[in-house]
């Protein structure tokens, strides 16, 4: 019996591309916009009035953001070996109702106006009260129901993290995720009501408010949904802090500085509230006497002269110092990168992560 060999060329292996950040954030919203649907009918059926929460529902998780969080996850998740699932980008996908949960609590307890160039949850809730005829006090129930949508979120993102299959160690991860940004959180009310804090209490409310939440926290989750060892864990703090640090110092300067048009928020608003941040200590250390007296007479005032503080923080050189926090924490995080047993693609995606969270203008 003969054989005949095939004159058909074989067709070469052709390597699959690796997802960008753009092709895992749609996924996230994707994934978000199909849980949020299942758990709106779930809240229907306990009475048509929980209909109120819909759009806020929808307009706090799925209107934007930079899905950064989600993102750290599903790479740190990748980085360590773990393969490209649906049940990785929803585990990541729960990050982001957890930073709904934050950010709509933060404005309540900033009495912020605007999130994302849009009316705050709580002012939102306030005006469709008003355009409603409703009866009672339209500020006090925009609050109430904001604080109540923020633990719906809350609840949520704990429910979808367990609807993804994830294991204990990804939920323990989890819970001190929560524990830390609570934490953090009532660092950075608490440190204007005992006067200025020095440079390096203001950078341990960053790590803690901001930097760990957003960085280390979603990297130690993708590390344990991938079942990493604790080489990898390490490496991520070691790369993550520095990182989480640089990208909280350039949302002090984006406090100060930032356009509300690109920022979303009031231009000059951290410098109305009175956070004491990296950049109002390093003002304060090295500004001249009558700088240093308009700064604390002005910051934290409702009529703030805005322009004349940024003008002390500039000729203080306290901008210039920032800037070079930044350079430094990220030269010192991306040679950790390089040096991390990472897999070629994550250590690429994670690189492009640490430079769009410090590298933003908004």
């Amino acid at each position: 019996m003969s054989t005949r060999t095939s004159t058909t060329p074989r067709r070469a292996s052709v390597p699959k591309p690796r997802p960008t950040s753009v092709d895992v954030r749609a996924r996230v919203g994707l994934v978000l916009e199909d849980f949020l649907a299942d758990y709106t009918g779930v809240l229907g059926r306990v009475g048509e009035e929980l209909s109120d929460l819909d759009a806020p529902l929808q307009a706090a998780v799925l209107s934007g953001g930079k899905r950064l969080r989600p993102l750290f996850a599903y790479w740190g998740a990748r980085a360590a070996g773990a393969p490209d699932d649906e049940s990785l980008v929803r585990a990541a996908a729960s990050l982001e109702l957890l930073h709904a949960f934050a950010l709509i609590h933060d404005d309540v307890m900033d009495d912020s106006d605007l999130r994302r160039g849009r009316p705050s949850a709580h002012r939102a809730l306030a005006a469709a009260h008003r355009a409603g005829g409703r009866h009672g006090d339209a500020d006090r129930y925009g609050t109430a129901t904001a604080i109540l949508l923020g633990d719906l979120l809350l609840v949520l993102s704990e429910q979808m993290l367990t609807s993804s299959g994830a294991g204990a160690r990804a939920r323990d991860v989890f819970a001190s995720m929560r524990l830390e940004l609570m934490a953090g959180q009532y660092l950075d009310i608490a440190a204007p009501t005992r006067g200025g804090v020095s440079l390096d209490r203001a950078l341990r409310i960053a790590q803690y408010k901001s930097g760990k939440y957003t960085v280390e926290a979603p990297l130690h989750l993708g590390a344990a949904v991938a079942g990493a060892p604790v080489a990898v864990v390490d490496a991520y703090t070691a790369f993550a802090l520095p990182i989480g640090e640089a990208f909280q110092l350039r949302d002090d300067l984006l406090g100060v500085f930032g356009d509300s048009a690109v920022t979303g928020k009031p231009s000059g608003e951290d410098l109305r509230e009175g956070k004491q941040t990296a950049l109002i200590a390093l003002t304060r250390s090295n500004a001249s006497a009558a700088g240093t007296e308009l700064l604390e007479s002005q910051l934290g005032t409702p009529d703030v002269d805005v322009d004349a503080l940024r003008g002390v923080i500039v000729d203080s050189g306290a901008c210039d110092l920032v800037e070079r926090m930044i350079e430094e924490r990220c030269a010192h995080a991306l040679a950790v990168l390089d040096a991390a047993p990472l897999t070629r693609e994550g250590r690429d995606a994670l690189r492009e992560l640490a430079s769009a969270a410090v590298d933003r203008v908004a």
